[in-house]
């Protein structure tokens, strides 16, 4: 064993290693992060019931807690949204014609720790980051369930995966994600779900998911996409 894989292996959980190995991730890569393109759906608020569809182009780090969403909305895509978590922070921004300022989140403790929630229920979509982010913090809690946490303080986010008889992440869970980024922020239970898994360049990646709140004693589905394309950057 090499001197990089026994650090590994001194760092995380032994189920949590063998999960990254499931997923077809080789402690010898050396990837920054990942690229995919997606087509899907969403609403705009839960109140309603029409659906936007968007496509989008989404960068998301393998080393740090960092991702780059950027979706248009048809149709024409005249309005996009840009859902980012960066080193300085989290952004959240509604604009048209790609420049005009429709909606801005304001930068709260909130927004950073619902966007670090994010990052971490996406990490099926960028599995090299179990080995190579070594801000995540790795639990086993029992057989196929896992808790991954980071961040401190105002901002600290811990989600639960759940995993499917092929040992595949099929399922992510926060009870308290918030639901608003200005104050109240209404910590709600929040759903991912992930499936159609496909063996792409080496790694088992869900092309299919979606998101829901849990209000009422109702599952509110608000999120539908697929991948259109993945890559290793």
């Amino acid at each position: 064993m090499t001197e990089a894989n026994k650090q590994l292996t001194a760092r995380l959980p032994a189920a949590v290693y063998g999960l990254a190995m499931r997923l077809g991730v080789k402690p010898g890569d050396n990837i920054g992060g990942v690229k995919l393109t997606q087509t899907g759906r969403m609403k705009r608020s839960l109140d309603t019931e029409s659906w936007m569809a968007f496509t989008a182009t989404q960068t998301i780090s393998a080393r740090a807690c960092e991702f780059d969403w950027l979706a248009k909305f048809r149709p024409f895509g005249i309005v996009s949204a840009r859902d980012a978590l960066e080193h300085d922070g989290a952004r959240l921004d509604i604009m048209a014609l790609g420049f005009i300022p429709i909606g801005r989140a304001a930068h709260t403790p909130a927004l950073t720790r619902g966007e670090l929630m994010r990052y971490l229920a996406e990490l099926p979509w960028a599995p090299d980051a179990i080995l190579l982010n070594a801000a995540l913090r790795w639990r086993v809690d029992g057989p196929g369930t896992f808790a991954v946490s980071a961040g401190t303080g105002a901002t600290a986010s811990e989600i639960m995966f759940s995993l499917d008889s092929d040992g595949r992440i099929t399922g992510a869970y926060a009870p308290d994600r918030p639901r608003s980024v200005t104050e109240p922020f209404l910590p709600t239970p929040w759903r991912g779900r992930f499936w159609d898994y496909r063996l792409h360049e080496g790694r088992w990646i869900p092309f299919a998911g979606e998101v829901a709140w849990e209000t009422d004693g109702k599952h509110q589905v608000y999120w539908q996409g697929r991948l259109e394309s993945w890559e290793t950057r």
